[in-house]
């Protein structure tokens, strides 16, 4: 079973049992959260998409907190001595979906 699901205002492609990193969600580890937004639904040949699906992602937070790799944005003008470094990391959760239905 294959889905492709709107988290925080990204499209994820999943399936049962897989572990990926989504934008942060608040919520601890050990926490259930699910996801409506279902755009797409393959169920072993059966296709579903826009307002045909009727689906939920069901998932559980494996860590609640973490950071990406660091971002670098340099700013510079030749000659005439501006310089601007600015950096950040960004923070993700990473979730294991649990079950589509």
């Amino acid at each position: 079973m294959l889905a492709i699901v709107k988290i925080a205002g990204q499209q994820f492609k999943v399936q049962v049992g897989q572990d990926l990193y989504v934008p942060h969600l608040p919520g601890k580890t050990g926490d259930k959260v699910s996801f409506n937004e279902v755009l797409f639904l393959d169920n072993n040949g059966s296709v579903a998409a826009g307002e045909a699906v009727k689906a939920t992602v069901n998932a559980e937070i494996l860590s609640d907190l973490v950071q990406g790799d660091k971002v670098i944005a340099f700013k510079m003008k030749r000659r005439k001595g501006f310089r601007k470094k600015h950096g950040h990391r960004t923070h993700y959760t990473r979730i294991k979906i649990e079950s589509i239905a």
